[in-house]
């Protein structure tokens, strides 16, 4: 059963469909036992950063999320559920996130382009990530955000995407996956990527 943990924000449902889409179970929760007990951990996200945090710490599913990475079951965080992994975040003022994989969430810089980054973007994934597998190494998945992960460590990132700079729009350690992309929404390969991520072990 895969846990896909509700705070009170986030897309939710379409995460839900998404997995029911290609045959895989899932439940919508924020009972932390539901979640310690899945064999797949999903954190979705969207909305503002703090605001977020304040909702995870309020339900008490921090320690359950930092369990389920520790123990070593897949884990995969979506967009904001991307972000929050990560030490600090720049947006609206300063606030600590996670710190589970270090590194900052910054806004994007003036470049001319629009922002936030709303619509289809490539991505360019790397070979030896099980995320990826049977997928193209440079496709289209479905971003919106107006801040970016700046991971601390290059060997971190899974996936560059360009959006005036170049960043990181997936990382992956041990049994933790996160991407700033929206897979659910991302049609066919983003289906595929929600099947590997159910198929891992």
């Amino acid at each position: 059963m895969i846990a896909i943990i509700d705070y009170g924000m986030g897309n939710l449902t379409s995460v839900h469909n998404a997995f029911r889409k290609i045959g895989l179970e899932s439940v919508i929760t924020s009972d932390r036992q539901v979640v310690l007990s899945a064999s797949h951990v999903v954190l979705p996200g969207v909305g503002a950063f703090q605001e977020c945090l304040n909702q995870l710490n309020r339900r008490e599913l921090v320690p359950a999320i930092r369990q389920v990475i520790r123990s070593g079951k897949p884990f995969l965080g979506i967009c904001l559920g991307y972000q929050l992994l990560f030490s600090r975040s720049e947006e609206f003022g300063e606030h600590e996130g996670l710190d589970i994989l270090p590194g900052r969430v910054r806004r994007f810089p003036e470049t001319g382009l629009k922002v936030p980054h709303i619509g289809w973007n490539q991505v360019e994934a790397g070979t030896d990530c099980p995320i990826y597998r049977n997928i193209p190494l440079q496709c289209y998945f479905y971003f919106d955000h107006s801040y970016f992960v700046d991971p601390e460590k290059e060997s971190l990132v899974s996936s560059w995407t360009d959006y005036g700079i170049r960043f990181a729009s997936s990382v992956w350690k041990d049994n933790l996956f996160a991407c700033q992309f929206h897979p659910e929404k991302s049609q066919r390969w983003g289906l595929a990527l929600l099947e590997n991520f159910g198929k891992l072990k």
